[in-house]
């Protein structure tokens, strides 16, 4: 047994901000799917993808290439800008409220 293959890999603060950034990126198309009223199905079935691929990028357990980022964007109706810009203003909304919770704890 190996025990450093064993261990989870130590995240630089740029794989946890791009990780953050992929689980605002997906709360957002979650976000805007729903209030179109509009299923899993019925966005992957309007942007050309897979429905599971849907889940995937909601969950943030998928990155979404710029491809599918305007794939997205088009069944969507915003420019991928727009689209990509949602998740970075959810992801400084959960910074802010991360900071201001260390705030209240110290």
């Amino acid at each position: 047994m190996n025990p450093v293959a064993d261990r989870p890999a130590l995240r630089t603060e740029d794989e946890t901000l791009s990780s953050a950034l992929v689980q605002s990126f997906g709360i957002g198309v979650r976000q805007l799917r729903r209030a179109r009223g509009w299923s899993q199905e019925r966005l992957a079935e309007n942007s050309n993808l897979n429905r599971s691929y849907i889940g995937e990028i909601e969950r943030g357990t998928a990155i979404a290439s710029l491809v599918t980022v305007e794939k997205l964007a088009n069944a969507l109706t915003l420019s991928p800008s727009e689209l990509v810009t949602r998740g970075e203003n959810i992801s400084q909304q959960n910074l802010v409220r991360g900071l201001k919770l260390m705030a209240i704890a110290c």
